[in-house]
Order: structure tokens, then C-alpha cells, then sequence
């Protein structure tokens, strides 16, 4: 079985130990020879400035490919497409493009009055300029903003058609959970690659309270799973071999691209790609 491409997602640092954190993350994982890797924006669009650092000094520094988040949160279309045009001068050609999470506060998204009103708006925008390659967000279980089961769908489509080439899903546990969405999907005729969110558990708490924010549902064994290793000290293992279990499970179902979170935390994140078969050593021959 051929070893699956893959992308790592971090957040930009808002201290300077965080900085620290980021870069030391970044050298423990770029040996895995990673397709690409992506900054992350904050809740709200907090992290906008910190973001464009991060992106900016990456794609300088790190060797590697770097994709940058950008949102429609709290941003005229002006401001929006600004940032975008410095990151094309700073020689970056990728960007994941979001409608984003409302502002801490409110209860839900609501656009900037000269702002984009959805993330196709924002996909077309981008489209527009054809200066980069344009990923997008997709929901193997229903986003929640999601007006039907079949929304989801609906809107990948519809960002799709407005010019993203690639989408990238919210983490989920359940492996059929995206074989049901690629399905639906390619039944709508979206034919980009469809690149799977994998999110390493590196506290079962705090995934739980993150699971709850974004519609991602727990298993009810999981949740068992985990109480029981909690008892006996094996989360560590327990999140390994979920984690790994799960890519396996994707690429036995023909996935050849995973993206995972890292939390900028890399150490569980390094064991299951090397589960998976890829060797640092071979990835960096392919970095080099």
C-alpha cells in the first residue's frame, strides 16, 4: 500500500514562547516531507496580523510550502483582498479560504458590511486575481450553521464551482462518516480531491469541548475508551493507535491525502505518520 501524502495545520503564536513553540514544531515535523502546511486564523479573525507573520516567515525560513487561512470575519472585501495581495508578494500561492467562526461574543457569523458575505464570495474573489491555489473547508458531518443534512454538500459544491481545487474536512472519528460525504459528493459532481482533517487527541477533555464547537461527533465507545485509559494511564498509547487506526482505515478506502492538526504540539503527530510507513528519513530526501 503506497504511504499517503501529507499536510500539517498550525496556529500562529501570540507570545513569544508560543514562537518558540511554532518553530520547534515546524523543524520536528518538516523531515515527514509534508505537501504543504497551513497557519491557522484565530476565532474571530484574532490572529490576522500574527497569522500574516507566521505565513510570511515560514514560507521565508522553513523550505517548506505554505498555505495561509484567510477569513471573511470582521474584514471589508478591500481589507480582505489586501492581505491576500501581500501574501502573493511575499511569494505565497496558497490560501485556505473560510468564512471563519464569529467574533467572541456573538452568536453567530455575521458579514462585515462591506465585507464577503459567504467563503464562496471569498473563493471567487481569489479566483478572480488567478494568483493561487484556493482550498476550502468541507464537513463530512453537518456543519453547525447547517440548514439540512444536505447542506454541506451543497455549499462545497457551490465553492467549487466558484474556483477552490481543493477542500479540506473538519476532524471526525468516524472513517464511514467521510466515505458517506465523499460519496455524496462526488454524486454532485465535485470532483477535487476531498483531503480528510485528521485531529492527533492529544487531551480527550479538551477534544470533547472542541468536538462540541464544530459538530464533530464522539462515539460513544471512544468516549469509554478513553475514560478506561484515563484509569489506567494509557491515553498516550489509546491516542496513537486511534489516530493511526483511523488514517489506515482512510487509505485502505482510497484516501491519498491527510491533513492533520497539530495544536502545534508534534510529537503524537510524528508517531502516527511514522506508523503509517513514512520514514523521516526518506521525506527528506523529498524536502531537499
Amino acid at each position: 500500500m503506497t504511504a499517503p501524502r501529507i499536510s500539517f495545520e498550525f496556529f500562529p503564536p501570540q507570545t513569544l514562547d508560543a514562537s518558540f513553540k511554532l518553530f520547534e514544531t515546524v523543524q520536528a515535523l518538516a523531515p515527514m516531507g509534508p505537501e504543504f502546511v497551513s497557519v491557522t486564523y484565530g476565532a474571530g479573525g484574532t490572529t490576522r496580523q500574527l497569522t500574516q507573520d507566521a505565513v510570511t516567515t515560514l514560507h521565508r525560513n522553513s523550505g517548506l510550502r505554505v498555505a495561509a487561512h484567510l477569513t471573511c470575519v470582521d474584514a471589508s472585501r478591500a481589507e480582505t483582498l489586501e492581505i491576500a495581495e501581500a501574501y502573493h508578494q511575499a511569494g505565497v500561492r496558497q490560501i485556505v479560504a473560510l468564512r471563519g467562526d464569529a467574533p467572541k461574543g456573538a452568536a453567530r457569523f455575521t458579514p462585515h458590511p462591506q465585507g464577503f458575505a459567504s467563503s464562496v464570495d471569498l473563493v471567487a474573489a481569489l479566483a478572480a486575481t488567478g494568483k493561487f491555489e484556493i482550498a476550502v473547508g468541507a464537513y463530512p458531518e453537518p456543519h453547525p450553521d447547517a440548514a439540512d443534512p444536505t447542506a454541506d454538500v451543497r455549499w462545497l459544491k457551490r465553492k467549487v464551482d466558484a474556483g477552490a481545487t481543493k477542500a479540506i474536512t473538519q476532524f471526525f472519528f468516524d472513517a464511514d462518516a467521510f466515505f458517506r460525504f465523499r460519496d455524496d459528493c462526488v454524486a454532485a459532481g465535485i470532483h477535487v480531491p476531498i483531503i480528510p482533517g485528521i485531529l492527533p487527541i492529544q487531551s480527550w477533555a479538551g477534544t470533547k469541548r472542541f468536538a462540541a464547537r464544530c459538530g464533530a461527533q464522539v462515539p460513544r465507545k471512544l468516549d469509554e475508551a478513553f475514560i478506561a485509559a484515563a484509569r489506567d494511564g494509557r491515553e498516550e498509547l489509546l491516542a496513537l493507535a486511534q489516530c493511526t487506526a483511523l488514517c489506515d482505515r482512510l487509505i485502505a478506502g482510497g484516501v491519498e491525502d491527510l491533513h492533520f492538526y497539530t495544536l502545534n504540539r508534534p510529537q503524537l503527530t510524528r508517531e502516527v505518520v511514522r506508523a503509517l510507513g513514512i520514514p523521516a528519513q526518506i521525506a527528506l530526501e523529498k524536502v531537499a
